[in-house]
């Protein structure tokens, strides 16, 4: 599973997080309106609307922002209808991408990510042609220099608080979960003192691509980049890990 830690490595490394501020916001937005539509204002009785209120905070989403959103998926204030879409499809060096869309017009965002696709040596693909290839996971990831414990002490914990696996890659520490056993991970850890640099319910790939050519690895991540650029993009998913000597380049 080291492929997802990599590339989120590769990916943070790369972010410009003034300038895609912005574009957070209306994503999580969006995931915002979804979730309330589907289970009520009440975080409480809406797991779904909560962690995406999690999401906000962490990414420092004015409290105006919020209320506002959730008075306009509650009716009360004028907003759009978004519908929930996964796209698949293939990159440079046949890799596996998934795509999480929410969108209020169908037709408009699937000329637009083909286009994106066909225009960077891609191809979207039909219904179920890559899906397979992924696994739903929690995934929470630590900074060993900041976490307080060592690599064996931080792994310990937590499988003992019930992760499925660990992986240390570039001095971070990657648990992985269930679905079912993520909340009570992640607590357990927070209770034992640990900070996260991210902790997320995601798509795992279950076997990775290993791209050793620089060029191609350019041609993915530009790929990537344009699709998690695209306004009505929530999550990119992909399979392809890079050579050290490739990360080492473009990091």
């Amino acid at each position: 599973m080291s492929g997802h830690s990599k590339w989120a490595n590769i990916k943070h490394k790369k972010a410009k997080m003034d300038e895609k501020k912005g574009k957070i916001f209306t994503k999580i937005g969006r995931e915002i309106i979804v979730a309330v539509k589907q289970g009520g204002p009440d975080p409480e009785g809406n797991p779904r609307l909560k962690a995406v209120l999690q999401k906000a905070r962490e990414n420092n989403m004015p409290n105006d922002n919020i209320q506002r959103i959730i008075q306009k998926a509650t009716g009360e204030l004028e907003s759009s209808n978004y519908e929930e879409i996964v796209y698949e499809g293939y990159g440079p060096a046949g890799v596996a991408i998934l795509l999480n869309i929410m969108t209020d017009n169908r037709n408009r965002t699937a000329g637009e990510i083909r286009h994106i696709f066909s225009k960077n040596g891609g191809s979207l693909g039909e219904t179920g042609c890559v899906a397979w290839m992924f696994e739903t996971k929690g995934v929470i990831t630590i900074e060993l220099a900041n976490s307080g414990l060592d690599e064996e002490e931080l792994a310990l914990l937590a499988i003992e608080a019930g992760a499925d696996d660990v992986n240390t890659e570039d001095d971070q520490l990657t648990v992985y979960t269930s679905i079912d056993s993520f909340e009570e991970v992640k607590q357990s850890l927070a209770a034992s003192g640990v900070c996260f640099s991210s902790a997320e319910i995601t798509k795992v790939p279950k076997n990775s691509i290993v791209i050793s050519d620089l060029e191609q690895a350019q041609q993915i991540l530009k790929l990537m980049d344009l699709l998690e650029d695209h306004d009505d993009v929530q999550a990119v998913y992909s399979n392809f890990e890079l050579d050290d000597s490739i990360a080492d380049q473009l990091a």
